[in-house]
This record gives C-alpha cells, structure tokens and sequence, in this order.
C-alpha cells in the first residue's frame, strides 16, 4: 500500500525539556511515538532508546515482515504481533538495564505506541497512555486504550471524565499503571486489524490528545488535509489550548480511492457484533479481536447453513441475506441481517443443533468456530472475562424465561376443569 505520513513534536509552553521521541522508518512502514519519564532528563534518554530498540527489533525481523507483505498465506499475523511484543520488551530490558548502570536515572521509563503496517493489515503494540487514532468513512476510533490511572478508574466507576477535574484525582492526570522500562518486563497490549485506502492514522502523545475531541481529530484529518502541515497544526492547537506537556504528532494516510464498500461492511460487522449480548461489553480494539477470527461466508438461495440433529461447532452472523429457521420441516421464523443463530455450539460441544438454518435468498455470513472462541479466552485473561460474563448473562436470561414458561404450563395444567358445572341462563 502506498503511505503518506508527516510529523512534529515541541516541547509544549509548561516544560523546559522534551522528553517524546518519534521514529518514521519509511521502507519497514513503522510508526512510534514515546513520550519519557524520568528526572534529570532521563526521560528523553528513555524515549529515544525505546524507538530506536524497537525499530531495530523490527529490522532484525524484517524478513517475516517483508513475507507477510509479499504473501500474506505464508505467514500467520500472530508471527507480526510476536516480533512486535519482542520488540516492546527489548526496549524495555534496554531501558532498565541503562537504569542499572546509571543509578540517576535508575526509574526512567517511556510510553510506547507504534503501527507497523504489513500487506493490508496494521500491527499495533502499545504501552501507555499515548495513543493511535484511525479515522475511517467518517468515524474516528481510538486503537489503544490508557494505560492509565484515571482511565482504570473511570473503568471501575470511580469517576467519569466530565467530573475528572472536580475530583481529588485529578492531580493524578499524568500517572500511568505501565511504562516500557520502569522494570526489565512489562505487559504490552498489541492489535492487528485490516487496512483500506483512505484510512488515516493520528499517533500522539497525551500532550496532544488530552486537547482533542473526536470532531476534532476528523476536521483536522480532512481527506484533502495537507499532510505536510498537519502536525504543525495538530502541535499549534494544543499549545494553544495551554500547551501542559510536551507534544507530538504522527500522521500517516493511506492512499488510494477509499474502500466504500469495504469499509460498510466492516462497520456492519463491528455493529452487528456490538449489538450481540455476548459481545455487548467490548470496545473497539476486543471487537476486532474477535472479528479476526471469524470468516465471511456465502450461502446461495436454498443452500443449508445448519441442519438439525447435527453436532457444530460454529456460531453464525447474518450480514447480508435472508435464512428461514425449520424443525422438522416446519417453519419457525425468518432471521435478516444482524441475527445470530447457533451460539451455544461454542460452549457446547454435546448439544446437536435443534432446528435446521436455510438461505432464502443469496446471504452472506460471519462464521465463528469453538476453538477459534476458545483460542482467545485462552490467551487474553480480560478479554475471556468478558466474554465469559456475558454468556452467563445469555445463559441466566434464557433459564429466566424456560422457568416462566415452565411456571405457566404448570398453571395450565393444573387448573382445573369446570366447563360442567358453568350454567347460563337463557
């Protein structure tokens, strides 16, 4: 894919010193923003050695990089997203071991944000609470989530950001829960998602994005915006806003005739999902978790999806189309685009289908295989939990209403019959 990108950085009107770094490596397509931390200027050693460590991570990984790109068969995304955790980690060991052997800045730690983008698919491995915007058809959504300890509040219900200013926490605005470097290992989050043309990228650090609301961010990242002039834009408006920290922006624009068509169908996707109860608790970023692992799949009219009495192992979302639901050929109901049908194929492996899934009409489908669903509750603790949870909610609704039903037929059933002893008067 071709790319467009530009960048920034100042150090803001409250510092005396810049402690981001950035890095733009052209030819890997790799994008990193840190913003340091850290007395005695330690944190502007530890951001710069943090995008260095980690793009010549990259490098040295380059030929699985560079296979992906030429034939993206060859090599699992999983591969990308490994060599970017090793490239988080190297940093960090960097870092902490600098650290060690000069006792001043023993401490120093950085936040690390970075997208490489592979083939048609983008790799983020993010520590902190900088952050990665796409700006796609429209809509903006934040790709990382703070690793903060406002934002772990805000999770618990603490506080909410309108009234973050008017609670004793906002002293705390700065503080983050995970830093690269702080110790010799740290739990990064990393995210691979599909890429179409026309999509925009916003890397920055909180010096920037602490001034930015989402309508914003999509005014600035204009499709016809001048990128050579963005960031200086994006670095003006918060030191106008009061400029707190220092700041940094990379913008990066994929080119190309946007994918209309593709980009709808992948909101339908992420919104079908969101509308799920099983997938109604997950941001962004789960949500296409759990999309990459999923397959699109195309029914013609009249083919079978699932037939009754039958073992599976594979819950269905209805894109596109039109399926008729039967037991024992006789008709239930009509399911349209956002049904879902078969779900508890991915906790029970025992229980054959009941009732048999027809198209209708020409359909196209999201598939999701059991051991695809469990693959990620194995390997992603907070992410399963949520799943997890909501299917408990799924589950205790359910036994809600066959215990009503129950309730209901047993009141028929026992009521008793006194259709002889009624007399009418003519």
């Amino acid at each position: 894919m071709e790319l467009s990108f530009w960048a920034a950085t100042d150090v803001g009107r409250k510092r005396e010193v810049n402690e981001d770094n950035f890095l733009v490596d052209k030819k890997l397509s790799l994008f990193i923003v840190a913003d340091g931390m850290g007395g005695h200027a330690s944190g502007e050693i530890a951001s710069h050695l943090a995008v260095h460590e980690f793009r010549n991570t990259v490098e040295a990984g380059r030929d699985v990089v560079d296979r992906y790109g030429r034939d993206a068969t060859s090599v699992r995304p999983q591969e990308i997203l490994t060599l970017m955790e090793h490239a988080v980690q190297t940093a960090g060991q960097t870092i902490y071991q600098r650290g060690l052997a000069e006792p001043e800045k023993r401490g120093m730690g950085t936040t690390t944000s970075a997208l490489l983008i592979a083939g048609d698919r983008g790799f983020i491995a993010h520590v902190g609470d900088s952050r990665v915007y796409m700006v796609r058809a429209g809509q903006v959504v934040q790709l990382t989530e703070d690793h903060s300890l406002i934002n772990e509040l805000i999770r618990r219900g603490r506080i909410t950001r309108e009234n973050l200013d008017d609670s004793p926490y906002k002293a705390y605005k700065n503080a983050v829960t995970r830093a690269v470097g702080v110790y010799e290992t740290v739990q990064g989050d990393t995210l691979d998602f599909e890429i179409l043309p026309g999509d925009q990228f916003l890397l920055c650090s909180d010096g920037l994005h602490a001034y930015l609301t989402e309508d914003q961010i999509l005014e600035f990242l204009k499709a016809d915006a001048d990128l050579a002039t963005l960031p200086q834009r994006l670095v003006d408006h918060a030191n106008a806003g009061g400029g707190h920290d220092n700041i940094t922006a990379v913008v990066v624009r994929v080119e190309g005739v946007p994918a209309v068509d593709r980009a709808e169908e992948m909101a339908r996707k992420v919104e079908v999902l969101r509308r799920m109860p099983l997938f109604r608790h997950l941001i962004y970023k789960e949500i296409l978790r759990v999309l990459n692992v999923t397959t699109v799949r195309e029914f013609a009219p009249g083919e079978e999806i699932i037939k009754e009495g039958t073992p599976g192992d594979e819950m269905f979302i209805l894109l596109r189309g039109k399926i008729r639901l039967h037991k024992n050929d006789a008709f239930i109901t009509h399911l349209d685009a956002g049904a879902h049908i078969g779900e508890m194929a991915l906790v029970d492996r025992r229980q054959p289908r009941s009732a048999s899934a027809t198209a209708e009409e020409r359909s196209r489908l999201l598939g999701l295989k059991r051991r695809d669903f469990y693959e990620i509750i194995r390997k992603e603790p907070q992410l399963s939990v949520k799943l997890l949870w909501a299917f408990t909610q799924v589950l205790a609704e359910r036994l809600r209403k066959t215990t009503a039903d129950l309730s209901g037929a047993r009141l028929e059933a026992g009521a008793q019959d006194m259709t002889d002893d009624v007399f009418f008067e003519e």
